[in-house]
Order: structure tokens, then C-alpha cells, then sequence
């Protein structure tokens, strides 16, 4: 198969999702994303633009292909070749990843965030299109991980049940939540996650969710009876927990280069080097495996190289693996020189990019998201230079017909042009973008989800799309996009309009609550890379590197941070004239009038460390999480991190090179408090570029940030972890027995003011629900829930019966 009817015959939005199915590629159905069959392979690719790539905020494309356990040696073959000519039509430019069952990188796990279910069987055993409503199913998966978690199908049995593990027993319009004794709490609500995730896709939102705690079985006397109608009559004790298993510090800090080029005649590959390694060992002749101990292979392909060496790198690294008797699961990475994955960097002493200094008045290469001298679009060029496209996001100048529809009661209602590109967190959109292109009508349909919409609401978007793709006889390329994720081509469209407000509805005739104060962080230098983000009105939020809009009921402030250059200050400009009528005030960084702190409710520190002025830093941020939930203290990198990610019961660390920071959740343990310092100072020691021993490490704990800390953080949010200290004190004097176990969910659900327990506020119902049942009825934690406007709020608990 061409690569190029690959790419045509994609009907993906955010990503392409393909079996291999007797050596071809089929499509994947939306539905079924994040389910893997043992006996296939698939192929998946993150999707942003016609030509199935994005660039994510270090600048690279990716290009995985997934192995399955049982899958042949023919599959496995056939999905290496497909990357490989995927990635020659597209410039060498993506990094392709090899992925084993079992071993995925967190990269590809956060692509699913519901979590990952692997299927017995493949193609030939029965694969078919999920389709909703179907109900003759009857497995039991097992549940293991907490940031990512994967789920295993298993044989249908107590043997499969262990203590330390969640499993769901899915029979169709019931599933059932079995939770170990040994499970803690953020694997339960992730397990709910799931759940909720199989019942709206695959069954249409009609299939019901019932939990078991393993260790408390008698008091869900009902659902065991159900459980041992399937299963029958548990015999004997359950099986220990199954520990989670991560490679040690020194393994991954064993670095050896080896060169492998065919200068002699043949192709040879020979070491060259071992740690601490340093960029000028690269020449862009030839190609280079970096072995990290054996966990991860990564292969560099020099520009220079010659065909053979670029076209057999992959296999390379696969004949590599086999012949060091590494186990079949390791992972491997391959990229072209000057599209290097951060973490490839992170192995480096020293790593320059093209183009780029040190300090203030940096240059840096085209391509990069800030600080670039911009120019306007050639189309012809984008059109005869594919890999161009691709690498700057963009099909066309944005100059085609724009329709925009929100989602309204499930139905499709169309946008008033005078206010397209105004977005709001608690809708979602449909965007249809038509342009010529050979002087045939190309079309690319987004779906834009807001943060704050319901899953009614994310469901009807989905199927609407496929409606308007049926109009156009399957000709629109599907893109799903996430609130604040908007790909560069989407933000092009709107012409320098794109306004994000958190949340509300854009709705006729509804009328948002009004805060009074509001406040945008405006990003971007031209029309075509630029929109203003709705972000908490507090000191905190701002950023000396960007520019943002302070909205008040007299005055509209422009603010400018001292790092903004002035293509940057005449877009926000622009930006004040749509959001506001009123009077403008020019702020300049640290000449700022009373009014302006006062309005912010005082000032507070914020983002203002000079590094963050340049356009990225040399070395990317890496978020560790240290826990020692699972029986034995693991330190797992989170991929793309934001504010959400640190968990209040663990300790994180955050390496920005210059400095380590250790971060203590508020009901971290003092066992993983003592061992993280320990692992942070082990982290340096053996890190394989040799770093300087005397990093700082500092220490900060939650709710006490600095901003030096909150910088790596966009947009961040002081007051997130206030929430969590009311209901603390609410619950410390609330009874006993509602602070123990919460009153029964029954007792509350579609509960009358009459029918209540004597000591339950009819408009409070939630607050007396235990934790376990608060996450089940309405899909988060309190502190998630609190956070959410008035109106979302009572929206789930009238789904949940609780309003």
C-alpha cells in the first residue's frame, strides 16, 4: 500500500487508529479507540492537519506502531515497513515509536485517557466494528496502573481475582466493579473511569455500574449474588497482590553509543562511546543507537546518511534488541537529526539547537511557537512541499469558508458568523473549513470540547460529526480537539478571533453568570497563531512573557509583560477591541496603577524568572511522581504535565535542569517524603549526562508554591488546593458516622425533602455521600467538583439525582 492512500483513506480525528489486517491497513472505528486485540498490530498516529501529524509543545511528530503478545511474525513486519515509508513521505520528520503490549511508553498511554483494554484474540478470531447498544458481551478485565492504567482481558474466573487489583466483569448492561483489598484509592476512581468510558462508547450510556469492595464483600450482598452466578462459588483465599514492576536508576543511567554506518561496503555497527555523551559525537554521515541499559533503544538518523542506512534504522534496532538479548518488549524511538525527542536530548551533556543562543535576545530556527520573525504562507508551496505543511501545521493560508454549529439539547445549531471564533467551556463545536486545493474542494471538520461540557454533550458532538461527514460522502478529515490544545490551523481560521472563555454557554437567550473581573492571557503574533484564553483572575495568573487583558466593569486593561515583543502587543490590542467596548489602559510591567492589583484581588507573585522569557528553555521540564501505593516506592515520569497531575497524596519531582524540585502533597506519607529526597539525589548522581552532582534540590510543599516553581505550570491556580482544606474542616466536624462510611447513597438518590434523613440539607445531598460514592454518581472528587461553575455543578447532580 502507497504511503500516500495510507493518509488518504483517514477518517481520524485527534488519532489514527489502525489494524493490520492480512498485510493492509483498516481503519479503526472512533469507538473503539484505546481497545488493542493481543493478535493484531496497530498503528497510531497523533492527528492535528491533513497530513495526520502535530507538533506538541517540543516541536516533534509521532508515529507508533503497537505490538500485541500474540500477534505474528509476518504483523509484526508489516507494521514497521507502513511506519517506515510513513515516515519517508513525511520528510523523515515524525520519531517513530515501537510499543509492546504491556510495556507501553507513557506517551502513547496518555493518548487514551480512559485508560487501554487489550482483547483476547485479533482479525481473524472475530475483530469487528464496535457498535453501541450491544450487549451480548461477557468478560472480565483486569485493571493495573494508576496514572495510565491498561486492562488486561482474562480468563472469567476467581483464579484471575488478586488482592492488590481492580477488575470489572462486564456482562453487557451490567458492569461490576470489583474492588482488591488492597487497591488504593486513585486506582478505584481511575477503574470508574473506565467503567463510565466502555458504558458511553461501546454501550450508548445504557449499561449500569455497580462497585464491590473486595474486602467488605458482605455489605453488597446483591451484586455478589450476581457475581457468583457467573462466576460461581469462590474456593480458597484470593491470590496475593502482584507487584508493578520499573526499571532501577542505574539501568536506565548505562548509556553506550554505537555507530552504524555501511562506509566499508556493508553495514556495520560498533560503539563508539558511553556516557556522560555529548552532541559533537553525532555526524550527520551516518546513524547512531544510543542503548539506555537496555530499557529504551533510540536511533539517530544523520541528514547525510545514505538511504540504505536512514530505510533500515528501525530493523536495525530491532536486530540490535535480539542480539543483546533484551527482552522483546524494549521500546524504541527513531528520529532524524534536528527533530530529536526531548527526551533523546536529556542523554546529552550539552545539546544546542540550530540557530540558538544563550539569554535574552535568543534566535531560534523556524518552526518554533514564539519569538520568530513570521511570514505570510506561500500556498503553492505548501501544496508542493508536503513535509512543510506538515511541519508547520498548516494545509493552506486559512483564507477558506468557515461554518461553525454548537452543540444544542443534542442537536446541531449554527453560529452567527459575527460570532465565530468565541468559545465556551461549557459547549461544544463543530467547525467545518472548506478550501480548494487542485481545484477540488478539500474539507476538514474539527470538533472543539469544552472542559466544562457534559458527556451528553461530547457524545452528541461525535455523532454529529459523523452526520456532517456522511453530507460530504466521507470527505471531511476529522480533527478532535481539546479545549486549550487548538492545533495552529484552527487558531489560523479564526483570524486572530479565537476568544476562550472557562466556561458558560454561547447559547441564545442564556445568560452566564458574571464575574465581574476577567481575566485573558493573549498568545500569538499574527492573525494566524493567536487567541486569548480565559484564565483565574488572580496576580498569579500572569506571565512576563506574555500579554493578558484584565476585563473589569469600568476599565479594560492591557497589561504587557517586559518579555512580549510588540507583534505580541498589537495583537492583544486587537484582542481588547473584541472583548470590550470600554475605555483601554496600557500597563506596563511593574507600573502598575493600585487599581489594577486591586481588581486582581491584590498582588501576588507570578511567572516573572527572565528564563521564561526565552522562547524554550535548552532542557525540557520532566515531572516525576513518587508513591509508594502499589507496596513498593516507583518514581513514574508523566508525560505533558499540568497543574492537575500533582497529587495531593503523593510526592512529585520536577526537574528543570537548573534545579530539582520536590513537591510533598498534603497527605503524602513520610516514608515517600524520606525517599524521594534519596531518589532525587540517586536521580543526579546517575543521570546519563553526567550532570552537576550540586543541582539544587528544594523542597516545596503544597499550597506554598513559589513562583519559580508554578512558572512550569501554565496557567497556574493558587486557590486549587484552598477547596481541599474547607472540606477537610467540614468533614472534621461533621458526625462521626458521615465522616466514616457517608449515608447510603439509596437514601439520598431521587429523595424528596420529606424523604431524607433528618440531618441531610435537601440542597446539599452530595456533601453526605461517602468519597467512593461522591467519584461513582457524579465522575470526580470533590475538589474537581467544587471547582466547576454553579450551573455544571447542578447539572450532574440532576443526572445523578441528587438536586
Amino acid at each position: 500500500m502507497q504511503p500516500e492512500v495510507v493518509l488518504l483513506n483517514v477518517k481520524s480525528v485527534v488519532k489514527g487508529d489502525f489494524s493490520l489486517q492480512k498485510m493492509q491497513m483498516v481503519p479503526v472505528p472512533e469507538q473503539a479507540y484505546g481497545n488493542f486485540f493481543e493478535g493484531d498490530c496497530y498503528i497510531v498516529i497523533t492527528t492535528a492537519s491533513l497530513l495526520l501529524t502535530t507538533l506538541n509543545s517540543t516541536g516533534q511528530m509521532d508515529i507508533h506502531y503497537w505490538i500485541g503478545n500474540t500477534s505474528s511474525q509476518d504483523e509484526q513486519g508489516a507494521a514497521a515497513i507502513y511506519v517506515t515509508q510513513m515516515d519517508e513521505f513525511l520528510g523523515g520528520k515524525p520519531i517513530q515509536h515501537r510499543e509492546v503490549q504491556g510495556c507501553e511508553s507513557p506517551k502513547f498511554q496518555s493518548y487514551f485517557k480512559s485508560g487501554m483494554v487489550y482483547k483476547k484474540g485479533g482479525v481473524e478470531s472475530g475483530f469487528r466494528h464496535v457498535d453501541t447498544n450491544v450487549y451480548n458481551i461477557l468478560r472480565l478485565l483486569h485493571i493495573k496502573g494508576m496514572k495510565n492504567i491498561t486492562a488486561t482481558e482474562v480468563n472469567v474466573s476467581w483464579n484471575s481475582f488478586n488482592k492488590g487489583d481492580i477488575f470489572l466483569l462486564d456482562m453487557g448492561k451490567v458492569i461490576i466493579q470489583w474492588n482488591g483489598p488492597e487497591s488504593n484509592r486513585r486506582e478505584k476512581l481511575k477503574a470508574v473511569l473506565l467503567a463510565n468510558d466502555i458504558r458511553d462508547r461501546e454501550r450508548g450510556g445504557r449499561a449500569q455500574i455497580a462497585v464491590v469492595e473486595g474486602g467488605c464483600e458482605g455489605d453488597s450482598p446483591e451484586l455478589m449474588k450476581i457475581m457468583e452466578t457467573v462466576l460461581g462459588k469462590r474456593e480458597g483465599p484470593l491470590k496475593e497482590a502482584i507487584p508493578d514492576d520499573r526499571p532501577d536508576l542505574y539501568q536506565t543511567s548505562n548509556i553506550r553509543l554505537y555507530q552504524v554506518s555501511d562506509a566499508s561496503g556493508s553495514l556495520v555497527v560498533q560503539e563508539v562511546a558511553t556516557q556522560p555523551l555529548t552532541q559533537d559525537l553525532l555526524h550527520s554521515s551516518d546513524c547512531y543507537i544510543v542503548d539506555q541499559g537496555g530499557v529504551s533503544i533510540s536511533v539517530w538518523k544523520g541528514k547525510d546518511a545514505s538511504p540504505e542506512e536512514r530505510r533500515s534504522a528501525l530493523s536495525r534496532a530491532v536486530g540490535f534488541i535480539k542480539a543483546k538479548n533484551y527482552p522483546s518488549s524494549t521500546h524504541v524511538e527513531v528520529m532524524c537529526e534536528g527533530g530529536e525527542s526531548a527526551m533523546f536530548k536529556q542523554l546529552f551533556k550539552t545539546w544546542k539547537e540550530k540557530g540558538q543562543t544563550r539569554g535574552l535576545g535568543s534566535t531560534y530556527s523556524v518552526g518554533k511557537t514564539a519569538k520568530v520573525d513570521q511570514i505570510k504562507f506561500d500556498v503553492m508551496q505548501l501544496h508542493a512541499c508536503p513535509e512543510l505543511a506538515a511541519q508547520e501545521r498548516m494545509v493552506d493560508d486559512a483564507s477558506g469558508e468557515v461554518q461553525v454549529w454548537r452543540i444544542e439539547n443534542l442537536e446541531l445549531q449554527e453560529v452567527p458568523q459575527n460570532t465565530h471564533g468565541q468559545f465556551y467551556g461549557g459547549d461544544c463545536y463543530l467547525v467545518l473549513y472548506t478550501y480548494m486545493k487542485s481545484n477540488k474542494q478539500q474539507y476538514i471538520l474539527y470538533m472543539w470540547l469544552g472542559r466544562h461540557a457534559t458527556q451528553d454533550e461530547i457524545t452528541a458532538c461525535a455523532y454529529q460529526a459523523v452526520n456532517v461527514d456522511n453530507k460530504y460522502n466521507g470527505a471531511p478529515v476529522q480533527v478532535r480537539v481539546t479545549m486549550g490544545k487548538e492545533p495552529r490551523h484552527f487558531l489560523a481560521i479564526f483570524k486572530g478571533k479565537l476568544i476562550i472563555y472557562e466556561g458558560g454557554t454561547g447559547r441564545a437567550g442564556v445568560v452566564n453568570p458574571d464575574p465581574g473581573v476577567r481575566l485573558f492571557q493573549v498568545r500569538g503574533e499574527q492573525e494566524w497563531n493567536t487567541k486569548a484564553t480565559e484564565v483565574p483572575a488572580r496576580a498569579s495568573s500572569l506571565n512576563s512573557n506574555d500579554v493578558f487583558l484584565l476585563k473589569t466593569e469600568q476599565m479594560c486593561y492591557l497589561w504587557y509583560g517586559k518579555g512580549c515583543s510588540g507583534d505580541e502587543r498589537e495583537m492583544g490590542k486587537a484582542m481588547a477591541d473584541l472583548l470590550s467596548k470600554q475605555d483601554k489602559q496600557t500597563v506596563m510591567e511593574s507600573q502598575e496603577p493600585a487599581e489594577f492589583w486591586v481588581a486582581l484581588g491584590g498582588k501576588a507573585p507570578y511567572a516573572s524568572n527572565k528564563r521564561l522569557q526565552q522562547e524554550k528553555p535548552l532542557h525540557q521540564p520532566r515531572l516525576f511522581e513518587c508513591s509508594n501505593q502499589t507496596g513498593r516506592f516507583l518514581m513514574t515520569e508523566i508525560d505533558e504535565f499540568t497543574q492537575e497531575d500533582l497529587d495531593e497524596d503523593d510526592v512529585m519531582l520536577l526537574d528543570t535542569w537548573d534545579e530539582i524540585f520536590l513537591w510533598i502533597g498534603r497527605s503524602a506519607n513520610d516514608y515517600e517524603t524520606n525517599e524521594a529526597h534519596t531518589s532525587a539525589v540517586e536521580y543526579l548522581n546517575t543521570h546519563p549526562a553526567g550532570r552537576d552532582p550540586g543541582t539544587p534540590i528544594i523542597t516545596v510543599k503544597q499550597g506554598f508554591e513559589p513562583p519559580t516553581f508554578t512558572g512550569w505550570f501554565n496557567a497556574w491556580d493558587p486557590h486549587k488546593w484552598s477547596v481541599s482544606v474547607t472540606l477537610y474542616v467540614f468533614s472534621f466536624y461533621t458526625r462521626a458516622i458521615i465522616k466514616a462510611t457517608g449515608i447510603p447513597a439509596e437514601l439520598l438518590i431521587n429523595k424528596g425533602p420529606g424523604e431524607l434523613p433528618n440531618e441531610v440539607d435537601p440542597g446539599k445531598k452530595e456533601e453526605y455521600l461517602s468519597d467512593a460514592d461522591f467519584e461513582l454518581l457524579l465522575g470526580s472528587s470533590r475538589t474537581d467538583f467544587n471547582r466547576l461553575p454553579k450551573w455544571r455543578q447542578n447539572h450532574l447532580k440532576k443526572e445523578a439525582g441528587l438536586f
